[in-house]
């Protein structure tokens, strides 16, 4: 039998073939009324009928299997013709297997990968190491990747491929089990050009920069006057020569000041150079006692030029607020910080102290009561700043209030004295709960020895305050507390103890300071220098002096620190157990056991661990209150504040540190050793 005669036709070519017999019916129809008419005419019509059909049913038999045998030749040419359409197809396309290997591919991927089909069936992975089988998409999934092939960028698109029931119905094949069963189909995108592009774009974006002499005034004053011209010709030269080089934009638009615009590539060739004109500015010498240094501000990648140019404003001002010397980067959101590893100038003019005391004097004296509040852990110096504020605020007969929740053993000998005299009431020192409870529109809250928010006493009060005051010494990071309407940030001061001290003189006509009250702020100032050793200028020694003329007495307030012999003990077993790092840093951890206020004593075996000859820096590790606390240390030749701020924290130059909740001890350490390490290989301390 035929096998032509197994196949029938359906739908509509089938309706097609049919259609002339069915129209019979119709003329079977149109033949009755003829034979009513005339029986002659209908008879005729009878014999066209009859042979009508019998042609059309003639026709549709015969020419039936002729169009099935023509539906079979062109679909065994059209399967041809498609499969090479596939094969030289420009889009390089493959199919995997289940575990990857190759099953075929086109020539378009052929001559990508410079294999053939018929001869290569190893793993992707051979052809791109980094997709491994667990990356591939899941079942009915896609999944991009973007490799590098040849020189070439490319991105590889996967989907997943069923094949359940193609194998149900094969002849062939079958299935061993219920399993689902997979092939991967792989297409090739190359991006070459396309990415060359999108980093031209990138990299031709405009950038914005301002940069500023830090100590103009005061290094034009450390040269002859004839020579101050010269020394203002070669910083403009050294400056403009150096960005021009790397195809920017330099233009002064003050003495001191320099707008500077370039493109994100010309950035990257300066932050890979590590803003080197940092050094080279302070090269200049013709005879000054001081070297020039300079600070940068860059704002990049926002939605605007004009947001760019806001944005390196805002950073050039963090960049000062930091203690000069250095570059601030804003990237977006993101704040990176670069330089800084000079002690900051020291300005010899107290004319920014008195400006902000008559400010904070009309802020006072806007609001019925005055809140002042501190960092965690409060220590000697925001204990003195906090009563030195409240002896301005008693002057305009404000009621003051300080939260101190968890104070250190070391400020308990200051307390009591206050906590002692009924002249100072029962309600001047408040927790956090008490605290939050006395805020309300008509209060004052003053942050002293911090500006970072999660940093504070009690930071539920940073949200109620209406009006806020900031006063502290230590540099800006890009946490900052918002809303403030008087900000004093002063790196280049000993302690935020002395910067009140300053405010006092100015404070008035000069408010009249308790004995009691000096000690407490010469107490923070001594602290913070300790002794008057570290990071002191010609301003601490004033305020000093101002203080004991005030009645503070140096002997009374050393008798107020002296320590208990476990805090000995435990400072001299972090001094004992100190290990060497790359051959001048020192790392040791400070017992925390039978101490209340641990994190001093690391504090102070981080400063005698100094005097070690060949030391540079010193970091003491105390695990307190589920946390690690660290303690940075250094004399002049290493920035530990950078390092801590890569660790989360901050400080000064010399002095900084930072916590590091969900660390044990030992993680702490490597961390601090890889964080330390990698600074040191790549120049950045």
């Amino acid at each position: 039998m035929n096998g032509s005669n197994k196949i029938s036709l359906r739908g509509y070519l089938h309706n097609y073939l049919v259609g002339p017999l069915l129209l019979t019916i119709l003329l079977v129809l149109l033949n009755i009324p003829m034979y009513m008419l005339n029986a002659n005419a209908g008879f005729v019509m009878t014999c066209g009928l009859i042979l009508y059909i019998m042609i059309a049913a003639s026709y549709y038999y015969t020419k039936k299997n002729a169009v099935l045998n023509e539906l079979v030749t062109f679909a065994a040419q059209y399967g041809q013709v498609q499969k090479q359409l596939i094969m030289d197809l420009e889009l390089p396309y493959a199919v995997l297997d289940e575990g990857g290997n190759f099953m075929w591919f086109n020539k378009g991927f052929s001559d990508i990968i410079n294999k053939e089909s018929r001869r290569y069936h190893k793993s992707i992975t051979t052809i791109f190491p980094d997709l491994m089988l667990d990356r591939f998409p899941k079942e009915n999934g896609e999944e991009n990747y973007y490799f590098r092939y040849n020189d070439r960028d490319f991105r590889v698109h996967m989907k997943t491929i069923t094949i359940d029931s193609m194998l149900d119905n094969s002849a062939v094949l079958e299935r061993m089990d219920d399993a689902r069963v997979f092939m991967y189909a792989v297409y090739l995108f190359e991006e070459t050009e396309l990415n060359y592009f999108v980093r031209k774009s990138e990299e031709e974006k405009m950038v914005s920069a301002l940069i500023y002499l830090d100590n103009y005034d005061e290094a034009l004053e450390s040269v002859e006057e004839v020579r101050r011209s010269l020394m203002i010709a070669l910083i403009d030269r050294k400056i403009t020569k150096y960005f021009n080089d790397l195809d920017c934009v330099v233009k002064k638009y003050e003495k001191d000041k320099y707008f500077l615009t370039m493109t994100a590539k010309s950035l990257e060739e300066l932050k890979a150079m590590r803003f080197s004109i940092l050094e080279e500015v302070k090269t200049v010498n013709i005879g000054n006692d001081m070297s020039m240094t300079i600070s940068m501000g860059i704002g990049a990648n926002s939605d605007s030029y004009v947001t760019d140019a806001e944005h390196a404003r805002i950073a050039i001002d963090l960049a000062l607020g930091r203690g000069g010397d250095q570059v601030v980067y804003r990237d977006g959101d993101r704040i990176s910080y670069y330089g800084g590893k000079t002690q900051g100038i020291e300005k010899s003019t107290r004319v920014k102290a008195r400006v902000k005391a008559h400010a904070l004097k009309e802020f006072m004296n806007s609001k019925e009561k005055v809140m002042v509040m501190g960092h965690q852990l409060t220590d000697a110096d925001t204990f003195g700043a906090a009563i030195g504020i409240y002896r301005a605020a008693r002057t305009l007969n404000k009621k003051v209030h300080i939260v101190v929740d968890k104070p250190s053993t070391s400020v308990a000998p200051l307390m009591a004295g206050f906590l002692n005299n009924p002249e100072y009431g029962n309600d001047l020192f408040l927790n956090c709960q008490e605290a939050i409870s006395h805020m309300d529109k008509d209060t004052i809250l003053i942050v002293v020895d911090t500006n970072r928010p999660s940093y504070t006493e009690c930071p539920e009060l940073l949200t109620m305050a209406e009006t806020i005051v900031v006063l502290d010494h230590h540099r800006q990071s890009d946490e900052v507390i918002g809303n403030t309407v008087l900000s004093y940030i002063e790196p280049n001061a000993s302690s935020a103890a002395e910067m009140v001290a300053e405010i006092l003189q100015y404070f008035s006509e000069g408010p009249i300071i308790k004995s009691l009250e000096a000690d407490a702020i010469y107490a923070g100032i001594m602290i913070d220098t300790d002794n008057f050793v570290q990071k002191t200028g010609v301003r601490t020694f004033e305020a000093a002096a101002y203080l004991r003329s005030c009645g503070a007495d140096a002997t009374r307030v050393r008798k107020l620190f002296r320590e208990d012999l476990p805090v000995y003990q435990a400072r001299g077993r972090a001094i004992a157990d100190a290990e060497v790092f790359r051959e001048n840093y020192v790392i040791s951890v400070c017992p925390a056991d039978h101490l209340d206020s641990p994190t001093i004593v690391g504090a102070q075996a981080a400063n005698e661990l100094l005097n070690v000859l060949g030391v540079k820096a010193s970091f003491i590790l105390t695990d307190y209150e589920e946390k690690i606390f660290v303690s940075a240390r250094a004399i002049d030749e290493v920035n530990v504040q950078l390092v801590m701020e890569r660790m989360g924290g901050g400080g000064h130059l010399n002095i900084a540190g930072c916590q590091l909740p969900g660390y044990t001890v030992d993680q702490a350490k490597e961390y601090l050793k890889s964080v330390l390490g990698e600074m040191l290989d790549n120049g950045e301390i």
